[in-house]
Formats: structure tokens, C-alpha cells, sequence
């Protein structure tokens, strides 16, 4: 207590102070680009509240979220269940990370994890998805005494120095080298993986089921063959499920929806947090793990220091039992086929609209060039100052006038892409449908609005 008789930390009055600093704050202390970026943009909002698939800023105003921070808010933001879990480990007041003994909750989470793949024996738990994908290269590479780890091109695994390794973007890359040993091979290509696992060298291949660049899924068959060419070759299959997995895709798992796909390793993170505790879980096989940890000298030769704290522990049980009791899985297949199906149906409609793909509640949205000379000379350029600009140019909109959070797929791609809560239902479709029929309506008929903040996107890329 200060002199005064009030508490010498109030989170409350510290947010009521300070809270309308946000964006100088970040500018001072953090990335400073994130502030320009959004202020570039017109993202620069304020919100006041979530809840569920939405946000309210001061005003009273909601915003659908289409994005699910990045795929890790799969049951929304603040569901009551894992809030409570949250609260019951909290006042529970637990010894937790003695590190020198085996308290329960790793084990209960990662026995229902491992409910979901009986291919599977032993889980690693970590802090995020990008630890979850180190562990699992290091895993690899320990197991199979070779160094070597193929990805595929245009992939994503993480930032940190050895899933960067992997990372098929090259704007990630550079200026980070040396990296791992690495090789990439184009995705559904299995005459290009059998010619580098012919070299010897390979300890296995990671993969995302569906590409979360521009959401391309892996060909019919792909991920089966492939696992079969590694194992032939001696070599490990593993399936980085951080943003796929966990229902996202209409399966708990992506890997699932191909028939005999039984990965060595699985990569988990992001919606098992439940939206508040970092986590990332690393599946394996048991061999690989006894020959990881292979004598009491290397307990500990992979470890992390938060690594199945409590709260998170707590948190991924209430996550998968939500999973269950609300039937998310089941969810997220029925309301991603009808949101992908009503978008399809504006292919034909829409020249500017070349493609709808996806996966449950992983839906891609493609635009491409239009066969009309108007807008092929709005398209152009657009397209001869930076590629993706349209898309950027559909996303902010869908902000400004619809109050809908979307994101572009990736750099230089002319991708929307949409990975909402997976609790959403047809209200919500209903809503994104909507407004983005009105969006390709302004596009198309040129709107000048739209086309303005178009120009504007030219002039940025043209001065970077």
C-alpha cells in the first residue's frame, strides 16, 4: 500500500491512464513499423472489448473477427469454460515448475492429445508453435543421425532460426543466413522428394496439410506417398499442425482427412492455448523420443523453462474439452463448406475473382487478372507496383465500411485468406457474404473510394 492507502499496482486505473497511448507506445518502444502499418492502412482502431467471434470499440461498435488472432482464438475470445480453468488453476495455488518433480496436468493434457492419434505416443510441450517445430527438427535429426530437413516451397513453420530453416518465404529469410541445412521441394512433387532422399542425407520431410501462404492444400494422395517414400528411405514424415490442426480444418487434424497419414512427428499450437497461455506440443512416436532421451545424463537435454506451466496445461484441457462438449470439430466443417460454397458461387460473377479454396474454416479467396480492359488497366497498375495490392485493397474495406478483420495470405500474393473462430455459425456467414459482395460490387463497378485507396497503395509501394 502507498501513503495514501491505495494499491501501489492497479492494472484497472493503469489501463484508464495510459490505455489511449497505445500506438505512441509501440511506436517508442516496440516495432515501430506496426503503428505506420496500420495508420498506412487505416487498421489503426481502437477496441475496447472482445467476445466471441467479435470486438467493440468505444463507440459501441462490433467488428466480426475473420481472423482469430492468427488462428489462435479457435473458440473465440473469452470463453466462459477456459476462463474458469484459468481461474480454478490460478486460486488453486499450485507448486508449479519445481521442475524437479511430474505434477499431473502435462500428463492429463498430453494423454487427451494423444487421444486424437493412436499413431502416437509421447508429447513435448513448449511455448508456441514455432518451438513446437524446433523440437520437432531437432528430434528428426537426433533420431536419424542425418542432417538435413526438406520443406516445401512457399511454406511457413516459424521465425526463430531453425524453423526459419524451413520457412519457404524468402522475405523471412534474408539476411539471417546461414541457416540449417535445408532443401526446398515443391509441394505434391514426390519425383522431386525421391531424388533428395536419394542422397542419404535426409532426415525428413515437414509439411503443412494445407499451406497457410495463399492456402493451398497438399495434391489427393501427396502426404500417404510421400510418408511412404521417407520411410522407405529412412526418413520421417512430419506434419506441422500449429494453424491446421485442432479443428480447423473440419478434422482434428489436417493430415486426417487422407486416409493411412500417420505422421512421425505433429506440430500443435495456437487454438490449444485458448486464446490466453502460450503452448505449443510436439507429438512423436515413441522411439524417436527413448532416442532423444535416451539415459538419466540427458533428461534434459531438450527442455523449456515455461514449458507445461500449469496455466497452460489447464488451459489446453479446457480447450479440448470444449472441443468436445460443443461439437467445434463438427462446426467448423458444416460452417466452412457453407462459407466456402456461397463464395465459390461468386466465381462466375465477379471477374476479378478467380478462385475459393480451402478447408473447413481455412478458406482461401484468390483474385486474379480481369478479361474487361477497364479493369485490367486498374489491375495493372496495381500489379506493376507490388503484387497483392488488390487484395489489400478488398481487406480494407471490409474494415473501414463492414467492421470485418481479414488478412492477406502472405507477401506478393493476391490472396484473402480466412481463419475465423471456429465457433461461428450462418449469422456470420451471412454477415462476411454480405459486405464482401459489396466490396467486388464497388471493385468492379469503380468505385472511387476503393480505387483512390488503391492509388494511394501504389504510392506507398512506389516510395518503399
Amino acid at each position: 500500500m502507498t501513503a495514501d492507502g491505495t494499491e501501489r499496482f492497479d492494472l484497472t486505473r493503469l489501463l484508464a491512464e495510459r490505455g489511449g497511448e497505445r500506438y505512441d507506445l509501440h511506436a517508442r518502444h516496440l516495432n515501430h513499423q506496426l503503428p505506420r502499418m496500420l495508420r498506412t492502412i487505416g487498421f489503426d482502431k481502437v477496441y475496447e472489448r472482445a467476445e466471441g467471434a467479435y470486438f467493440w470499440d468505444a463507440e459501441g461498435r462490433d467488428y466480426l473477427d475473420m481472423l482469430a488472432g492468427f488462428g489462435v482464438m479457435g473458440l473465440g475470445r473469452h470463453h466462459p469454460v477456459v476462463r474458469k480453468a484459468l481461474h480454478d488453476v490460478l486460486d488453486a495455488s499450485l507448486a508449479d515448475l519445481t521442475r524437479f518433480d511430474c505434477p499431473p496436468l502435462p500428463g492429463l493434457l498430453a494423454e487427451r492429445l494423444l487421444s486424437y492419434t493412436p499413431y502416437l505416443d509421447r508429447v513435448f510441450f513448449g511455448n508456441s508453435g514455432t518451438e513446437a517445430v524446433e523440437t520437432a527438427l531437432k528430434f528428426a535429426r537426433y533420431a536419424t543421425g542425418r542432417p538435413r530437413v526438406l520443406y516445401c516451397a512457399h511454406a511457413f513453420h516459424g521465425l526463430t532460426v531453425g524453423s526459419l530453416s524451413v520457412n519457404g518465404e524468402n522475405g523471412f529469410r534474408d539476411g539471417f543466413a546461414p541457416l540449417l541445412p535445408d532443401t526446398p521441394v515443391p509441394l505434391g512433387d514426390l519425383d522431386a522428394l525421391e531424388r533428395e532422399l536419394r542422397r542419404g542425407d535426409v532426415a525428413g520431410l515437414i509439411v503443412e496439410p494445407v499451406q497457410g501462404k495463399g492456402v493451398h492444400e497438399a495434391p489427393p494422395g501427396y502426404l500417404r506417398a510421400a510418408q511412404d517414400l521417407l520411410h522407405r528411405h529412412k526418413a520421417l514424415l512430419i506434419a506441422d499442425e500449429v494453424q491446421t490442426g485442432i479443428g480447423r480444418t473440419g478434422a482434428f487434424y489436417a493430415h486426417q482427412h487422407e486416409p493411412g497419414v500417420e505422421p512421425d512427428l505433429v506440430c500443435v499450437a495456437k487454438a490449444l492455448s485458448g486464446g490466453y497461455v502460450p503452448v505449443g506440443a510436439t507429438l512423436g512416436k515413441d522411439w524417436i523420443f527413448k532416442k532423444v532421451y535416451s539415459s538419466m545424463d540427458r533428461v534434459l537435454v531438450h527442455s523449456a523453462s515455461f514449458g507445461s506451466n500449469a496455466q497452460a496445461m489447464a488451459a489446453g484441457l479446457a480447450v479440448l474439452a470444449v472441443m468436445e462438449d460443443e461439437g467445434i470439430v463438427a462446426n467448423a466443417r458444416a460452417t466452412g463448406e457453407l462459407l466456402r460454397s456461397r463464395l465459390a458461387a461468386l466465381v462466375d460473377k465477379y471477374e476479378l475473382l478467380h478462385d475459393v479454396r480451402g478447408r473447413g474454416l481455412m478458406i482461401g479467396i484468390e483474385f486474379g487478372r480481369p478479361r474487361s480492359l477497364g479493369l485490367r488497366g486498374r489491375w495493372t497498375m496495381l500489379q506493376a507496383a507490388r503484387k497483392g495490392l488488390f487484395a489489400q485493397m478488398v481487406v480494407v474495406p471490409l474494415l473501414q465500411k463492414h467492421r470485418i478483420l481479414t488478412q492477406v495470405s502472405g507477401d506478393e500474393v493476391e490472396v484473402i485468406k480466412l481463419i475465423p473462430p471456429l465457433i461461428i455459425g450462418e449469422r456470420e456467414v451471412d454477415r462476411f457474404v454480405t459486405a464482401f459482395t459489396a466490396v467486388m460490387d464497388e471493385a468492379h463497378n469503380g468505385g472511387s473510394l476503393m480505387w483512390d485507396f488503391g492509388r494511394n497503395l501504389v504510392k506507398q509501394a512506389m516510395t518503399r
